[in-house]
C-alpha cells in the first residue's frame, strides 16, 4: 500500500487579547517555527498589525509563521466597535463585558479548526472552552498560563485547601501550605476571583489536567535576542522611543536607575500616582517610571513642577513598556525586588480612589532596592538568574531539550492520526485518561533521558537534531 506523505506539523496559537499574553505567545510561536513547525497565530483586526511586526524577522529567516484574523464580538456584549484589547477597559464593567465576549469566539475557532485542520491548538488559559473545541477534532490542546508555575501552584493550594478560611479576620496573616518556601498573605490579599469562582476554576482546570504536567521554557523572550532581533517591536508603541530611552540610560552610572512599572492593565488613581511621584522625589534616586497616562496640559497626578525638577534625573514613559510583574515570586522567592504592594486586593481596572501605598513606603522601597549590601545581593542574584535562563534556552539546555521533546510528542500524535484514519479512534487516543497519562509519562522519560545525555557531554542535542531533520525530510 502506498504511504501518503506526512504533512508538516501545524500548530495554531491563540493568545488572550492583552499585552502580557500576546507577546509571550507570539515568542512561543516563533520558537516552534524555528524548530520546523508551521505556526499560525490567531488574532483580531485591531491587533493584527502588532502581530505582523513581531513575526517579521522570523519570516525573513524563512520560518513558516502566519496570522489568521477573526472578528471580535464587541458590539454583541455592549462594547464599542474596535474594542479588541483589554487595555481599553477603564471600568470593571467593561472588563467583564470583554471577558464575556471571548466566550463568543468559540464558533469562529471551531470553524477555522474545521477549515485548516491543524495538529494542535495552543490556547490561552483564559479560553477554557478551547479544550472542548480541540477535542471535537481529536487534536491536543496546550495551555498557555502566563503568570507561571509559582502563582498557579499558589492559587491551586488556596482553592483546594482554603487556608484563608482558617484565620479569624481579613487582616490576620496565614501561610500558604505545601510550598518550598514560606509565603504569607492575609485574606484581604486573596484575589476575589479565586473566592467567587473557585469551583468553576477548579473543575475546569482538573478536567484540562493543568496540575498534572507542565513544561517550562524560560524565558521565551530570549528567542528574539538569539535571532539578533534586539529592537524588534513586540508590544504597543510607547510615548518614548526605545533609542531615546537607551541613550538616556547610557549617560547614567551602572546600578543607579530604578525602574517602576505596575503593568499595562492597572489604572491607578491620581492620589496614588501622586504619592509615588512624591516618594521618588523625596529619595532623589534617578528613575524610569512607566505610567498609564496620556500627556495633558494639566496633570493632577503629578506634583506641580515635578517634571521640570526631575529633568535629567527621571524619565516618565507614558502608555506602555515591556514589563514583568509577579510580586511574591520576585520579592520572597527569588529575592530580587522589594514589595510595595497594597494590603488589600483590588481589581486591575478598579484601583481604589485614595492612595493605598504612601510616599514614605515608596521612598523606603527605593532605598532598599538601590543602596547597600541587600541591594547588591539582589543585583547579583538577578545576574545569576539571567545567566541560568540564557543557558537553558541554548542548544543542549534544559528548556531547549524540553521543547524538542514536546514537538516530538506532537509529531508522534500527528503520525498516529494519519495511520489510524478514524476520527473516533484519534479522539479516544488523545483524550481517554489512561492513554493520555502514558503519553505524558513517555514525554517525561524522554525529557529525563535528554537531560542525562547533556550532562554526559552534549550528545543528546546532536542526536535529537538529526532525528528532527530526518522526520522533517520524510514530510517533504
Amino acid at each position: 500500500m502506498e504511504t501518503k506523505p506526512h504533512q508538516k506539523l501545524h500548530i495554531f496559537f491563540f493568545p488572550y487579547m492583552a499585552q502580557g499574553h500576546i507577546i509571550p505567545l507570539i515568542d512561543i510561536a516563533k520558537l516552534f517555527a524555528s524548530h520546523g513547525v508551521k505556526s499560525t497565530l490567531i488574532t483580531t483586526a485591531l491587533n493584527a498589525p502588532l502581530f505582523s511586526k513581531a513575526i517579521q524577522s522570523s519570516k525573513n529567516l524563512g520560518f513558516e509563521i502566519e496570522i489568521l484574523v477573526i472578528q471580535f464580538p464587541a458590539i454583541e456584549v455592549g462594547l464599542p466597535q474596535g474594542f479588541e484589547i483589554t487595555s481599553m477597559a477603564t471600568t470593571h464593567e467593561m472588563q467583564e463585558k470583554f471577558f464575556k465576549a471571548t466566550f463568543l469566539l468559540e464558533p469562529q475557532i471551531e470553524q477555522i479548526l474545521d477549515q485548516h485542520r491543524p495538529h494542535c491548538l495552543f490556547a490561552d488559559s483564559l479560553f477554557p472552552w478551547a479544550t472542548d473545541v480541540a477535542a471535537k477534532f481529536g487534536i491536543p490542546r496546550l495551555i498557555f498560563h502566563g503568570p507561571g508555575f509559582f502563582p498557579l501552584c499558589a492559587a491551586t493550594i488556596v482553592i483546594l485547601q482554603e487556608p484563608q478560611k482558617k484565620v479569624s479576620s481579613d487582616s490576620e496573616v496565614f501561610t500558604i501550605p505545601n510550598l518550598p518556601v514560606e509565603i504569607k498573605m492575609t485574606r484581604n490579599q486573596v484575589p476575589t476571583m479565586l473566592e467567587k469562582n473557585a469551583d468553576t476554576i477548579l473543575s475546569k482546570s482538573l478536567q484540562e489536567g493543568v496540575w498534572e504536567e507542565g513544561m517550562a521554557y524560560r524565558p521565551v523572550s530570549l528567542c528574539n535576542k538569539a535571532a539578533g532581533n534586539k529592537t524588534e517591536i513586540r508590544g504597543m508603541e510607547a510615548s518614548l522611543d526605545e533609542h531615546e530611552c537607551l541613550n538616556w540610560l547610557n549617560t547614567k552610572k551602572i546600578n543607579s536607575v530604578v525602574y517602576i512599572c505596575f503593568g499595562s492593565l492597572t489604572n491607578f488613581s491620581d492620589p496614588q500616582l501622586l504619592e509615588i511621584a512624591l516618594g521618588l522625589e523625596a529619595y532623589g534616586q534617578e528613575f524610569i517610571w512607566v505610567v498609564k497616562k496620556e500627556k495633558k496640559e494639566k496633570e493632577e497626578w503629578l506634583p506641580e513642577g515635578f517634571e521640570q525638577r526631575m529633568e535629567g534625573k527621571g524619565l516618565i514613559i507614558r502608555g506602555w513598556a515591556p514589563q514583568f510583574y509577579n510580586e511574591k515570586l520576585v520579592t520572597e522567592i527569588l529575592r530580587i525586588g522589594v514589595a510595595v504592594g497594597s494590603e488589600k486586593w483590588a481589581s486591575l481596572v478598579d484601583v481604589k480612589k485614595e492612595a493605598s501605598v504612601k510616599r514614605d513606603t515608596i521612598e523606603k522601597a527605593v532605598a532598599q532596592v538601590m543602596v547597600g549590601d541587600e541591594a547588591e545581593e539582589m543585583r547579583s542574584r538577578a545576574r545569576g538568574l539571567r545567566e541560568l535562563a540564557r543557558r537553558a534556552i541554548e542548544k543542549g539546555g534544559s528548556s531547549y531539550s524540553d521543547l524538542n521533546a514536546l514537538i516530538e510528542e506532537l509529531r508522534g500524535e500527528e503520525e498516529s492520526q494519519c495511520e489510524e484514519g478514524s476520527l473516533e479512534k484519534v479522539v479516544s487516543q488523545v483524550m481517554v485518561r489512561d492513554e493520555a497519562k502514558e503519553m505524558r509519562s513517555r514525554a517525561r522519560a524522554l525529557g529525563e533521558m535528554a537531560r542525562r545525555a547533556v550532562e554526559e557531554g552534549g550528545s543528546s542535542f546532536s542526536d535529537l537534531t538529526a532525528l528532527v531533520e530526518e522526520l522533517m525530510s520524510l514530510r517533504g
